[in-house]
């Protein structure tokens, strides 16, 4: 009988799940389901039902069985990924008390600011946790929650994470791993325990509502009979610990020792890379997550990437083929059109408030293809403003592994090799949160079976690169592109004032 393990990820826009054979790492099958943002929300609030989380999840993993042809024994373990830092309040009957708040929502930067405040500033805090308090975490989510929604909070009985929530829907155990948990402004990072101070900025009773916290290699518990019975599996099936998105992505793209760089482009874009101690930035633009092999992983994070490109291709009414060969069209720097791509504001750097702004419209410029062409270098520039602060604190990059739905581009991975000055590879599993998940259940189960095996000797073994679409760096555009990377620094640090300003003409109208 074949031994398989499941990978879900469940991500802002949709859920996915991969059959994986746990002898030599094949996806047999996969399977994915979309849902959407609650609509009609205040500016800068992004909720979502964690209800569509489990129905999209059961749905997910019934169609990557059905297409590998499952039988009820075979799946020996699954591992979940889910989108990093949203809010999953439970009541004491493990009850969702309200929608959940999202990595995405920036409607809590007075928050940030108060508990930032009671930790005495931004030295303290981050000397306390390791990392700044930001509108995306998690922690000023639950002072929001504490502040605007009082009786909801009263029946606060647990604060979950995304993927927390799908682990405890398959096993009923309440844990968090400490990946995630790096994650919410609540853990001191550089010795992965919850940061007392922090959690009484919020609530003195706070450290009784949050999960109990367990390393990266260990199960959350195991099937529970009713997930079991809807899953079409067996009772018992282990659970991985499962891990934030960014945290299962460095392991489906082998990024399990230092020296490796992960970038994802999806609706957020990522950099990360793997650590054997904790990076803490002075200036608190880079993540010094722990990542979920117990270890760490410094991170940065823009909200602006595919966000920015599927915005403007919809617009135009284009499909991916046609938004790239419009791209193609224009050289490098699109004839000096310039995006800054705040749409949803943005984290790195921290400007909130901000919002999409073009530059260098002119008659030559007023075309579908600069637009295009500006809108996928304008989203990598953003990134590459995180690279380049990660390199200044001694994490270098010689080849970046692209993952997400950018990397799919041709023309894309050019401009990230370009822009980057790196060379730049895709793996052969492409989704790789997902794949990552199935690898740390494969890991997880090993050891559980007395096995004494590492997480990298299963991603130097199983993870593999698609060596025909590799780009490297182009020598002019790389030029070009570091011309360009100034003018955006300085268009984003001239207009963060008037980005305050404008939100508050927004507000008032």
């Amino acid at each position: 009988m074949r031994q398989l393990l499941i990978g879900v990820d469940s991500g802002t826009q949709s859920t996915k799940a991969l059959v994986v054979d746990a002898k030599d790492g094949r996806v047999l099958g996969a399977g994915q389901q979309s849902y959407e943002l609650i609509s009609n929300l205040p500016p800068g609030a992004k909720e979502q039902h964690p209800e569509s989380w489990r129905t999209a999840t059961s749905a997910a993993i019934r169609q990557a069985m059905r297409h590998a042809r499952v039988t009820r024994g075979e799946v020996v373990a699954i591992g979940v990924s889910g989108q990093q830092h949203g809010f999953v309040p439970l009541d004491q009957a493990g009850e969702v008390i309200r929608p959940a708040k999202l990595w995405c929502d920036t409607s809590t930067q007075t928050e940030c600011e108060e508990i930032t405040a009671a930790l005495g500033g931004e030295k303290k805090t981050l000397k306390a946790l390791g990392n700044a308090v930001l509108p995306g975490f998690t922690a000023p989510k639950i002072l929001w929650l504490k502040k605007n929604e009082p009786k909801n909070f009263a029946r606060l009985a647990t604060v979950l994470l995304p993927h927390d929530y799908l682990n405890f829907w398959l096993t009923g155990a309440r844990v968090m791993e400490f990946g995630d948990a790096s994650g919410t402004a609540l853990l001191d990072v550089r010795k992965r325990k919850w940061c007392k101070p922090a959690l009484d900025a919020i609530d003195t009773e706070l450290a009784d509502k949050l999960p109990p916290l367990i390393s990266s290699d260990q199960p959350a518990g195991k099937l529970s009979d009713s997930t079991a019975r809807e899953l079409g599996l067996q009772p018992g099936v282990l659970v991985s610990a499962g891990g934030g998105d960014n945290m299962m992505g460095a392991i489906g793209t082998g990024n399990t020792r230092p020296g490796l760089v992960t970038a994802s482009f999806g609706t957020s874009g990522t950099i990360y890379a793997c650590a054997d101690k904790p990076i803490v930035d002075p200036e608190g633009e880079i993540a010094a997550f722990c990542d979920s092999t117990n270890r760490w992983l410094p991170l940065l994070c823009t909200m602006n990437v595919t966000v920015a490109t599927e915005m403007m291709r919809l617009d135009f009414e284009m499909s991916h083929e046609q938004f790239e060969s419009k791209a193609g069209q224009v050289p490098p720097g699109a004839g000096g059109l310039l995006l800054l791509p705040y749409l949803e504001g943005e984290r790195t750097p921290n400007v909130p408030d901000g919002t999409g702004v073009m530059i260098g419209i002119n008659g030559k410029t007023f075309r579908a293809s600069n637009y295009c062409r500006a809108a996928m270098e304008g989203v990598t520039l953003g990134m590459n403003y995180g690279l380049r602060r990660l390199a200044e604190l001694g994490v270098t990059a010689k080849q970046i592994r692209a993952t997400g739905g950018g990397a799919k581009s041709k023309l894309w991975r050019q401009i990230m090799a370009d822009v980057f000055n790196a060379e730049v590879v895709t793996l052969k599993v492409s989704e790789g949160a997902a794949y990552g998940a199935a690898l740390q259940a494969l890991w997880c189960w090993r050891l559980q079976a007395g096995e004494k095996v590492k997480i990298e000797d299963i991603t130097d073994k199983f993870v593999t690169l698609n060596s025909a679409e590799t780009a490297t760096p182009r020598k002019g555009a790389v030029e070009t592109y570091r011309e360009l990377q100034e003018l955006q620094d300085d268009l984003s640090r001239s207009l963060r004032g008037v980005f305050a300003k404008h939100r508050k003409f927004v507000l008032a109208h």
